[in-house]
């Protein structure tokens, strides 16, 4: 796009919109006929506190032109220049989808760089083709979410390589582990969370206790409602109840926390001082999660059990010693272990994944929240994934 030239000459039919001669620095427009097409001459301040003079310009303005004199301009902000542009036409849609390439004459540098930068913009916005309706828009949808996935995977299973590496230098050098960090996390993700997951253990241990009394009671045998409440909670629901909520509160705070140190390009100055974010912000988080989420799946099965006892008590007439009996010929130390050793690797994903998606975030705000949600969506898809693959598993296996 010419910019600083000359204007082509022009004839003297114009035609001037503006404020009355009193106020100098009122925007004004006029358009001129000349060799090369038709030219628009502003002056005055094109400024956002110009934007109600501005509008008035706007609404009797006439077709697009092929260039801009802004000699006269004496002071022009985005705002300002996107209604200029608008006035000459930029806005409107050629056949071929892009947007004019209008010349910019006259002004300094600093305005002419200006309107080139939102001529650009413009331009792309016009060439953005509108997404189909009806049976094809939706298989277009379709096909680009899938395709995203597909790509955020890839870039997942890169970032989990990644990760990987740090953990083992950390483990060849343990002075690269940043203790204060892992203690803080510690008591962030576990300590603070003992509540929610406590009180969310008793009460499915009192849903299960309640559910199952109702349905064996048809056949007599309400005394294995201990059994089902026993391995229910200690093969499954404990540590799937447990990654879930950990996944809602810790993962997506792990989001926010680095998606705000992103946008303030704290991550950026990690960066320049030589020093790795994965081993500052990923390791301590994932390595402290993966200690405290084994010990809160321990605390929210101990939770479910004295739900069921309280249930089978008040409901059942089952003393806690008969509960206690009934329990220990249901379950074995093998029930315990199969929901326990699901917890260090459930952790490990819901840490990395919310990790991985607060490095990744967007320049603002709204980044962050969509960063956030899409953080605690795929932590609460992968555990229950997980979870599916180590049923499996262990089915093969005969545990």
């Amino acid at each position: 796009m010419p910019t600083g030239a000359a204007p082509p000459r022009a004839t003297d039919n114009r035609r001037v919109r503006g404020a009355g001669a009193a106020d100098t620095d009122a925007p004004r427009a006029s358009w001129r006929d000349g060799d090369g097409g038709r030219l628009l001459v502003v002056s005055g301040a094109w400024t956002t506190a110009r934007l109600s003079t501005i509008e008035r310009l706007r609404r009797g303005r006439e077709p697009a032109a092929t260039a801009i004199d802004i000699g006269g301009v004496t002071a022009l902000d985005a705002n300002g220049g996107l209604m200029l542009l608008a006035l000459a036409g930029v806005d409107q849609t050629p056949a071929d989808g892009q947007a004019g390439d209008i010349a910019v004459h006259g002004g300094d540098d600093r305005r002419r760089d200006l309107l080139q930068t939102l001529m650009t913009a413009a331009a792309a916005e016009c060439g953005r083709k509108p997404r189909s309706g009806g049976f094809l828009g939706m298989v277009e949808t379709t096909g680009r979410a899938t395709v995203n996935a597909l790509k955020e995977a890839r870039d997942l299973v890169g970032f989990i390589g990644l990760v990987t590496i740090a953990i083992g230098r950390t483990i060849f050098q343990p002075r690269r582990l940043r203790m204060t960090a892992l203690v803080s996390h510690i008591e962030r993700t576990g300590l603070d969370a003992m509540p929610i997951v406590g009180l969310l253990g008793f009460l499915i241990g009192v849903v299960l206790a309640y559910q199952g009394a109702d349905q064996l009671r048809q056949f007599g045998a309400e005394i294995f409602t201990v059994n089902l409440v026993g391995v229910g909670v200690l093969r499954e629901m404990g540590i799937l109840l447990t990654a879930i909520i950990v996944a809602g509160r810790s993962g997506s705070a792990f989001t926010a926390e680095i998606g705000a140190m992103t946008i303030n390009e704290e991550v950026d100055a990690i960066r320049t001082l030589g020093l790795d974010p994965v081993d500052m912000l990923v390791v301590p988080r994932m390595l402290a999660l993966m200690i405290t989420l084994p010990l809160l799946t321990f605390f929210a099965n101990m939770m479910g059990l004295t739900g069921g006892a309280v249930m089978a008590l008040l409901t059942l007439d089952i003393s806690i010693d008969q509960y206690i009996r009934q329990l220990e010929s249901a379950v074995t130390i093998t029930t315990f272990l199969v929901g326990m050793v699901k917890a260090p690797v459930f952790a490990a994903m819901i840490a990395m994944i919310g990790c991985f998606q607060g490095l990744r975030v967007g320049r603002s705000a709204a980044a962050v929240g969509r960063s956030t949600t899409t953080s605690v969506v795929e932590g609460v898809f992968v555990v229950i994934l997980l979870d599916a693959l180590f049923s499996v598993l262990f089915s093969i296996l005969g545990v």
